[in-house]
């Protein structure tokens, strides 16, 4: 299989082409995880995988605490089902913890602040309270706890999500607000250490494969060898592919045709179709060269076919306007498929549309 046929695979695997999901927490569900510290983003990055979902749809779920916004795999956020939550967190939050501990100790933040700040945290929070930052903030130095910087504070609230105190709330007016999570996010049942590797392990292949263990080690934040021990645990649920020097990994219950129509996409950043991989070369076909981590991770990214060919950035007054940036020349068919996908973001948005650059 060449590069290009795996990245238009993996399209599929996303279910950005052809998608089947009409709700966005089954999108969620779907993909294990979607990053999400750019939310307005993130909420386009659920609705162009899904049939009919609006801007509204997913701040809806997302209200409703059908969707969660926390901090789980790697160091930054990411939506969740309610349901994988604590699973997910029980597997993944020690490395994140791990790799925050250096910047903590600079803060002078440990176990005895942490603990300080949870129980503080539990208190305001309590009987369905849902706060802001700056709330929570006060509260905290209402009970002694020192936040001389926002720097100290973000870290405060995300050791708190990692162990499982708090996580997202319902928005106030364009706010972000935490809630306790014991209260916000029902009880499900528990997995253990190797169930739950298994399944994230699976979730990842199924909607990201062909892929390396490499990859899923990025994506996860888990290590080369508990990703293996993922894969060993999946057994029969993946096969092994060979492609050129590496291994990759794919679910064979799920077979997916490439697709033969063309297609375009404006993906924003952070788009699980890339972030999703440590190894990126599958999407650089058009550029002549590999796709650089940097440029995948910064911008609004324009793909034709799974390729990226540019970038692209809004502005959203009425009516809302997208100026691509090309970096590799379109056909005029291409360019038709291009501002058809800048349409898709229109309708996503419930905004007029109009297009410039390219």
């Amino acid at each position: 299989m060449t590069p290009e046929q795996i990245a238009r695979q993996r399209l599929v695997r996303q279910h950005l082409v052809s998608p089947t999901l009409t709700d966005p927490v089954d999108v969620v569900r779907t993909l294990g995880a979607v990053q999400a510290q750019e939310y307005p983003d993130a909420k386009w990055a659920v609705g162009q995988r899904a049939i009919g979902v609006t801007d509204v749809d997913v701040e809806r779920a997302f209200a409703a605490g059908a969707i969660i916004r926390t901090h789980v795999l790697r160091p930054t956020w990411h939506f969740v089902a309610p349901e994988d939550l604590r699973w997910m967190l029980a597997l993944t939050a020690p490395r994140v913890s791990a790799a925050m501990g250096y910047y903590n100790r600079l803060l002078g933040l440990d176990a005895k602040v942490f603990r300080k700040s949870n129980a503080a945290l539990t208190r305001s929070l309590r009987d369905g309270k849902q706060l802001t930052r700056r709330e929570l903030v006060a509260a905290l130095t209402r009970a002694g706890v020192k936040v001389p910087t926002g720097q100290h504070a973000g870290h405060l609230l995300m050791q708190a999500e990692l162990d499982g105190v708090i996580c997202s709330g319902a928005r106030r007016g364009k706010q972000f607000t935490y809630a306790l999570l014991e209260e916000r996010v029902a009880r499900a049942r528990s997995w253990d250490h190797d169930e739950s590797l298994a399944e994230l392990t699976r979730r990842y292949f199924t909607t990201r494969g062909p892929a390396t263990l490499r990859d899923f080690s990025w994506w996860s934040g888990l290590t080369i060898a508990d990703a293996k021990r993922g894969v060993d645990a999946a057994g029969s649920l993946l096969r092994r592919e060979r492609r050129d020097d590496r291994t990759e990994w794919v679910t064979p219950s799920t077979p997916v045709a490439i697709p033969r129509a063309r297609t375009a996409h404006l993906l924003p950043n952070y788009d699980e179709y890339f972030i999703g991989f440590k190894d990126r070369s599958a999407i650089g076909r058009r550029l002549g060269s590999a796709v650089p981590g940097a440029e995948a991770l910064q911008a609004h990214t324009l793909f034709v076919d799974g390729q990226l060919v540019g970038g692209w950035k809004r502005a959203l007054a009425k009516p809302a306007e997208i100026e691509f940036q090309v970096v590799a020349p379109l056909t005029s068919a291409e360019r038709k498929l291009v501002d058809t996908a800048a349409g898709r973001l229109g309708t996503f948005l419930g905004l007029p549309l109009r297009v410039r650059g390219g």
